[in-house]
């Protein structure tokens, strides 16, 4: 196919060339209405391509297909049959995915280790999860990826299960066999949705674990947003072989997706491919090499330990994303948190994600010689500055069996259940009828339906004193928990 063309940017250039006069939505009319003071902001060229995809970007009838269009090219540049872009972000794509294997009532093999958009689709499915649980690395306070054989005995426990979601990457870069993983879902004859949110870059460079799609997934979600050029809530399902019907998912996008899509997001998404095609190899080379560069100066300095390969080698995880910086800072007698938040107010580097032990910085394309210097010289100063820093109560970290709960309810059931709220010492036995998620990065360490454990609250309430952030509980500093009422 002709990768040097991009349907949606042309579409857009050849509205904009026509002048074309609306009489329908957006209503600021390409910017004409916009409040100048706005303008001055975000730029009066964001509003200008702000334009409907009928009667703007296509005409009613959807006669040249420019969507279409560019999915076709999308599906082609990483090694898909079909591609479908989405909006909404993968928070919904996700929901979306798993909409279209398993309905209400119906089992579903989910990692324990999900995002709390996958906890939501399990509410608003009514699928009944069957977790598999993550690899837990004690060392390291970190959940990597379930395996294999993991997947193989949740199977044949439940082998009326519809199918199997994976999460790869994790927020952290490490990554799970997801070869073998599909080779299992496939001997039950069941697809193997990869919720691969963290990877729309892996296919652009041999260099960067496997590629979902190449090793044979049937189902693939990425956000295009995070690890590359697209604008945020840029998604992309991609789809191969005939274990999840097109038909169906797409029925099921247009079930929960808008249907006022942005042309913003659609252009930036049609670019992005046509650069990653043309350029990916060499931009992902340089920031392969920018990635290993900063890892190795970061490791110089006392007090920072960045995870690497190494992780692999110790046998936790089957890959590493490389562009993934995570580094362990508990050595400076800090957390990650507090690492964070100096590092924003005291260098305004904002990084990208950060939990009780650990920073993490995701180098994209993106990045060049000026950014690279300004992150090593900001871990620098928080290394000079980290006694400065007030000590914060030690988070109470539980057995990593404490971490798997039992499933008392399904979650939909528990989640709409009449409730009561109860202090947190009384909760212990009772069943979740919310999400608590410690964000980020927004893995619910409860989810609605299971069994409350005093471990699990002690933990909670430790890492609430400790800094973390729950945006999602109805009491956030976990005084009280919302639980299902008594019969």
């Amino acid at each position: 196919m002709d990768h040097s063309r991009a349907p949606v940017l042309e579409a857009l250039q050849e509205f904009r060339r026509r002048g074309d006069v609306v009489f329908g939505p957006p209503g600021h009319k390409q910017g004409r209405g916009v409040d100048p003071r706005v303008a001055d902001v975000v730029g009066r060229d964001v509003f200008r391509s702000d334009v409907l995809s009928l009667n703007g970007l296509d005409d009613r009838r959807q006669s040249q297909g420019v969507l279409a269009q560019a999915q076709e090219l999308m599906a082609d540049a990483v090694g898909a049959e079909r591609a479908f872009f989405s909006t909404c972000g993968s928070s919904l794509s996700v929901k979306t995915a798993m909409l279209s294997v398993a309905g209400p009532g119906e089992r579903l093999l989910l990692s324990r280790n999900a995002h709390k958009s996958v906890i939501a689709a399990v509410v608003v499915n009514g699928v009944e999860p069957i977790w598999v649980h993550p690899k837990f690395d004690g060392e390291r306070h970190l959940a990597h990826p379930p395996e294999p054989e993991d997947v193989r005995r949740r199977l044949r426990e439940h082998p009326d299960a519809k199918g199997m979601l994976l999460i790869t990457p994790t927020d952290w870069g490490t990554c799970a066999d997801i070869r073998d993983v599909a080779a299992v879902c496939h001997d039950f004859d069941v697809p193997l949705i990869v919720d691969e949110a963290w990877g729309a870059h892996l296919p652009f460079h041999q260099g960067l674990p496997a590629w979902g799609m190449d090793a044979d997934a049937d189902l693939v979600v990425t956000s295009v947003h995070k690890m590359g050029g697209a604008i945020e809530q840029s998604s992309v399902f991609h789809l191969q072989y005939d274990r999840v019907s097109a038909e169906v998912l797409k029925q099921r996008e247009d079930l929960l997706g808008t249907t006022s899509a942005s042309s913003l997001v659609y252009a930036t998404l049609d670019g992005w491919r046509r650069q990653m095609v043309e350029q990916g190899h060499e931009l992902l080379d340089t920031a392969l090499h920018r990635a290993r560069r900063i890892r190795a100066r970061a490791s110089e300095v006392p007090g920072l330990r960045p995870m690497g390969q190494e992780v692999v080698e110790e046998g936790h995880a089957a890959d590493f994303d490389p562009l993934k910086i995570a580094i362990d800072v508990r050595d400076l007698g800090v957390s990650g948190m507090q690492a964070s938040e100096w590092l924003r107010a005291n260098r305004h580097v904002d990084i990208g994600g950060s939990d009780s032990c650990r920073i993490s910085a995701s180098i994209t394309h993106a990045d060049d010689d000026e950014t690279e210097s300004v992150l090593l010289d900001a871990l620098r100063a928080l290394v000079e500055h980290a006694d400065d820093l007030e000590q914060q109560p030690p988070v109470r970290f539980p057995e990593p069996s404490a971490l798997e709960l039992e499933q008392g309810m399904r979650p939909r059931d528990a989640f709409f259940a009449p409730t009561e709220h109860v202090p947190a010492e009384q909760a212990a036995g009772r069943i979740a009828a919310e999400m608590i998620s410690p964000y980020p990065p927004g893995v619910p360490v409860i989810a609605p339906g299971e069994v409350i454990t005093a471990a699990v609250v002690d933990y909670l309430r430790s890492g609430v004193d400790h800094g973390f952030l729950i945006p999602d509980a109805a009491d956030p500093s976990l005084k009280t928990l919302r639980v299902v009422r008594h019969r």
